[in-house]
């Protein structure tokens, strides 16, 4: 369009109504993305890729371009498939082109617009190209001094880091354990790591010991069942009591699933609330004989990897203890796909478990 057609093209918008400049605003939104999806090195535009109002996300958003990263451009795809409209959850949702190399979308109801990560823990978090480094450092484990090496950030923005990256997985557990679940409480000790002053007693020196042996209130409960899928539900309890087990596990083991725990009052408590089939075993969960399938092998096996893989960290404070569970749980569930992008993904709202069931 020449300069001065579009001089007197741009004096008619204010003669639009409120309806027409939408359509406007979207067929202009519409026109870009097809720039970036079918622009030829010539400079010419073929519009055949322009998706009508009705239409769902292009292939390209999908796929991903060279302005639009493939990584966001999935993210954006399943978040929308998976949440709708991350302000109204809506699934009328449109392509409304790109900014900052992710893409952008607009909600038809509540004519808000969105990116992949609005609404995430990583919104707004700085870096993105640093992302696969912190990813990559928790999929190795490592500590928080580690991670800001390899990230080349400042310590205490490699544990906010972290800790933004965790939180989204503290979400993302199964929806039922099926079949065979094995389930155990353990133990985990009561830490205050990072507060300064104000304890109730004297601060321990990396991790430290009980000032008193066997249980007592300095020892933190967490509840791990499993099914024989390896599907993994932990929880720290407010109280090792029947309410709280029944508040942790009441929604995913049912009736039809049948469990098996070590006998302990609560547990088995919960059981015959929940109206559950339960096998008790023996200290130290060993199958009977004539039914070698009932144990607890597997979740005192994920007990001893759990608090095995916690020893490097030297005393994870209680207010922080959720995470690091989702941290290993997911360390579990990916396996063999635990790539950086896989945990990114993760970190955005779609995680392993939310990934299955999606």
């Amino acid at each position: 369009m020449r300069e001065a057609a579009f001089g007197k093209w741009l004096l008619k918008i204010s003669r639009l109504d409120a309806g027409q400049r939408s359509e406007a605003l979207r067929a202009l939104a519409l026109a870009e993305a097809a720039v970036a999806i079918e622009g030829r090195s010539d400079g010419e535009v073929t519009c055949s890729g322009v998706a009508s109002l009705d239409s769902p996300l292009p292939p390209a958003l999908a796929e991903g371009t060279a302005a639009e990263p493939s990584l966001f451009a999935k993210i954006g795809r399943d978040r929308v498939e998976s949440f709708g409209c991350p302000h109204c959850s809506s699934a009328e949702v449109r392509p409304w082109g790109s900014a900052g190399g992710k893409p952008r979308y607009r909600c038809v109801e509540c004519r808000k617009t969105f990116n992949p990560l609005t609404g995430t823990p990583l919104s707004g978090l700085h870096y993105p190209e640093r992302w696969r480094d912190q990813a990559q450092a928790l999929i190795a484990g490592e500590t928080v001094s580690k991670a800001a090496k390899r990230c080349d950030v400042a310590y205490t923005t490699a544990f906010r880091w972290r800790h933004r990256f965790l939180a989204a997985l503290n979400l993302d557990k199964p929806q039922r354990l099926s079949g065979i679940v094995e389930a155990d409480e353990t133990f985990i000790l009561e830490s205050f790591k990072g507060k300064r002053g104000k304890l109730k007693r004297p601060a321990r020196k990396r991790g430290g010991k009980a000032s008193k042996r066997g249980l007592s209130s300095e020892q933190i409960p967490v509840i791990i069942a499993r099914d024989r899928r390896g599907a993994t539900i932990d929880a720290v309890l407010a109280r090792l009591d029947i309410a709280s087990m029944t508040a942790t596990l009441g929604h995913a083991i049912t009736t039809g699933a049948e469990l098996c725990c070590d006998g302990g009052k609560v547990i088995c408590g919960f059981a015959r609330r929940a109206r559950v089939k339960t096998h008790v075993l023996d200290a130290p969960g060993n199958p009977k004989p004539g039914a070698p399938q009932f144990h607890i092998n597997n979740v005192n096996a994920y007990h001893s990897r759990l608090k095995e893989w916690m020893r490097r960290f030297h005393g994870v404070a209680t207010d922080n203890l959720p995470n690091y569970l989702s941290w290993r749980r997911t360390i579990e569930a990916l396996k063999t796909a635990s790539t950086p992008d896989a945990w990114i993904m993760g970190a955005a709202g779609l995680g392993p478990y939310q990934q299955a069931s999606g």
